[in-house]
């Protein structure tokens, strides 16, 4: 009987050390799925573990609620996304202090809060207005001068009107549903927060925080929302999912997609050959120079999960293994946010980051300074409503100036 007590002790310690055989990680990245799924597959039989990855995003919507039911039903993911300060503080009791692991020397972007490290930089993205450089030749627009309202105003009505002779079917690929709120109150509203600021600058950021609204720089951004509504594909901007919004610039019936370089694995699975590139968003009058740059989300771990030694083991191989690395940057197509990494992405939109991060010419992600109930259900629906016509540009100003001072009292 001691002999299988004994045997029973150690492999319970076994269990402990190593992990309970299966390591669960939930991403908000529906894009790099396929590929994360088919390293982990690799890597947990290297590891003699079963790595169940669980993406949320797209037209599935976001992380937060899907977090907080599988924390309700004790199934709470080993490693998960968080994407800012708001998402750190509903989950700071639950993540793990991560600055003794050995990647963190190697990243200036890592997740930090009060001196301590609490999140993995899953990449370095960023956006602008992608476009395809090869019709803009055609049409005879440098898109060099694509830097301000102006400009692409009178860019997209020459455009426009020249959709026979280029075979487009709409000058701009975006969607405004309220499933793809990431498109709209995410990442167009962060034009809002911080375009033509220096990194960093969270002054119009806090404003709005407090309920202080520039109604100048408000009604300057109505107008770069109505002219990308105005010149959109109208069933991709009201019905069409992630998929439906990167094929059209895929194959070239829009000269213009509203993402960042994270598409590029759907590009590239396309079989999208033009040129392309990043150019400023327009949603100031003055010229802007730049586009927005960070680390687009960070992995946790749950310090409450069974397998912390796993779950540690699989961030830092992400870093430090040829595999880890070929993954991130050859086959995921992200830019990697470590030093060290030989390797370069082949998109085209990842090598443009990278050339507007390299010159200097970035502006924040402040979106996340505001919660993602904020965002996602406020917000959101008064996207959706302009698009689809439901309300006019003054009621856009005036239901968003609303939120705004809304925000504060809550």
């Amino acid at each position: 009987m001691k002999r299988i007590a004994l045997i029973f002790m150690v492999l319970l310690t076994a269990t402990a050390a190593f992990g309970a055989g299966k390591l669960t990680l939930m991403q908000g990245k529906p894009e790099i799925d396929a590929q994360l799924k088919a390293y982990a597959a690799v890597w947990g039989q290297k590891n003699g573990v079963t790595v169940v990855i669980k993406s949320i995003g797209g037209t599935s919507g976001g992380m937060g609620p899907q977090l907080k039911a599988d924390y309700a039903a004790g199934d709470m993911p080993d490693i998960f996304a968080f994407d800012g300060l708001e998402s750190y503080k509903e989950w700071e009791g639950i993540i793990l202090d991560l600055s003794k692991e050995p990647w963190v020397s190697k990243t200036s972007v890592a997740y930090k809060y009060n001196g301590k490290v609490y999140g993995f930089p899953v990449a370095v993205e960023g956006w602008g207005m992608a476009y395809n450089a090869d019709l803009l030749a055609k049409a005879g627009i440098d898109p060099k001068t694509l830097n301000s309202y102006d400009a692409y105003k009178k860019a997209f009505e020459k455009l426009d009107s020249m959709k026979d002779k280029l075979g487009i079917s709409a000058v701009v690929s975006m969607t405004a549903s309220v499933e793809m709120g990431w498109v709209t109150a995410h990442h167009n509203f962060n034009s809002l927060l911080s375009n033509g600021l220096p990194y960093g600058d969270l002054s119009v950021t806090n404003d709005l925080l407090a309920g202080k609204v520039d109604a100048q720089r408000l009604q300057e951004y109505a107008d770069w929302v109505e002219l990308l509504f105005k010149y959109a594909d109208r069933t991709i901007l009201l019905t069409g999912n992630y998929d439906a919004q990167v094929g059209a610039f895929a194959t070239g019936k829009t000269v213009f997609l509203h993402q960042g370089n994270w598409v590029d694995p759907n590009l590239k699975a396309a079989n999208a050959t033009f040129k392309m590139g990043f150019a400023p968003h327009g949603s100031m009058k003055k010229v802007t120079d730049g586009i927005f740059v960070s680390a687009p989300s960070f992995y946790a771990i749950n310090k409450e999960s069974r397998n912390l030694a796993l779950a540690k083991k699989f961030l830092n191989d992400l870093v430090t293994t040829t595999e880890g690395q070929n993954y991130m940057v050859k086959e995921a197509g992200m830019i990697p946010a470590f030093s060290g990494i030989k390797l370069n992405p082949d998109g085209q939109l990842s090598k443009s980051v990278q050339e507007w991060a390299a010159a200097g010419k970035v502006y924040s992600w402040n979106q996340y300074y505001f919660s993602g109930d904020f965002r996602d259900k406020v917000l959101t629906p008064i996207y959706n409503q302009f698009a689809a016509g439901s309300i006019t540009k003054a009621q856009f100003v005036e239901l968003m100036t609303k939120a705004f001072k809304d925000n504060v009292q809550k």
